[in-house]
Formats: C-alpha cells, sequence, structure tokens
C-alpha cells in the first residue's frame, strides 16, 4: 500500500488541473507544466482533489501509485512555487561566467568547461553561487546534479562544486613526522 497514494493531491485555489486521456495539464501562476501518465494507475479528479488507485494488485501497480502521486504533487507545487537548487563553487581558480544561455566553467583543468542551461531552468549567478531555479523538480535536479558531476568536491581541501546543503567530511591528510 502506499502512503503516499492513499493520501491524494489537494489542488490549491488559482491553480486547475485538467485531463485529457492518459495526459495531465496542471496550470498556475508560474506557467504550466504536462506530463503522460499511462500505465496501471487510474487517477481522479474530484473537485479540488486528486486520488490515485492501482488498476491490480501487480507489483507494477503498486510500484507506481506513489509515484504518479509524487509526480502530480510535485506538479502542483512546481506552478505555484519555483523549485530551487544552490550550488556553492569552492577552489582556487574556480569560477562561472554566464554567456548568453551557456555557463562556461573555470574547473582547473587546461580548458574552459561549457554547458547549455536548460530552456525551463532560471539561473543567478553571485560571485561563487549558482541559484538553479524552475517549475520542474526534475530538470532543476538533473541540471544541477550535471554541473556538480563536472568537478565533484575532494575531501582533503573541499575543492569542487557542492551543494549548499552538503556536508563534505574532511579527510586529515599526511602528517609530517
Amino acid at each position: 500500500m502506499s502512503r503516499i497514494g492513499k493520501k491524494g493531491v489537494t489542488i490549491p485555489q488559482g491553480t486547475t488541473v485538467t485531463q485529457s486521456d492518459t495526459l495531465f495539464t496542471v496550470k498556475g501562476p508560474l506557467g504550466e507544466l504536462s506530463r503522460d501518465f499511462s500505465g496501471p494507475v487510474i487517477i481522479k479528479i474530484e473537485g479540488d482533489v486528486i486520488s490515485f488507485e492501482p488498476k491490480n494488485s501487480s507489483k507494477d501497480a503498486r510500484a507506481l501509485w506513489g509515484t504518479y502521486a509524487s509526480h502530480l504533487v510535485n506538479m502542483v507545487a512546481g506552478v505555484n512555487k519555483a523549485f530551487e537548487k544552490k550550488l556553492i563553487i569552492e577552489g582556487v581558480g574556480y569560477k562561472v561566467e554566464t554567456q548568453g544561455t551557456t555557463l562556461v566553467f573555470s574547473l582547473g583543468f587546461s580548458h574552459k568547461v561549457p554547458m547549455e542551461i536548460p530552456k525551463d531552468v532560471k539561473v543567478l549567478q553571485e560571485k561563487n553561487t549558482l541559484t538553479l531555479s524552475s517549475m520542474n523538480k526534475e530538470s532543476v535536479g538533473q541540471f544541477a546534479a550535471q554541473i556538480r558531476a563536472k568537478k565533484k568536491p575532494e575531501p582533503y581541501k573541499g575543492k569542487g562544486i557542492r551543494y549548499s546543503t552538503e556536508v563534505i567530511r574532511r579527510k586529515q591528510g599526511k602528517k609530517s613526522a
């Protein structure tokens, strides 16, 4: 039994959820998100509540029950308030520049590392901090993970790109005799 799937989703005022066959569209103050929910879960919109129910008791239906509910919760939350991820760039000479729709990183390599910014993600740069925001939770998280993968933080000096909430466990390093 899915705890998330049993709860359902409450639709806040100013937000509309429409269903056409298996395509769900959520409209709110920040914009519109659409997603196809074809599969072994029945999704019903009743007033201002969205309810979920598996079509059968298969393992696939039970697995997707909570997943579909989470996706719709994130869609409803995203069109009302944008999701945000903050990344901190630490290290001597490590920096980022915004050039149009591209981020150009200097990460201690012999070359610069360019990254194209997705269309639905907004990037705000302040010194050594990047703030990514979008109404789509998946695209913010995916883009933040791709940026972090360019230079993961190392445990000795803490150099690299990390999330603002991430704690790097530091190692002591070599001791001199």
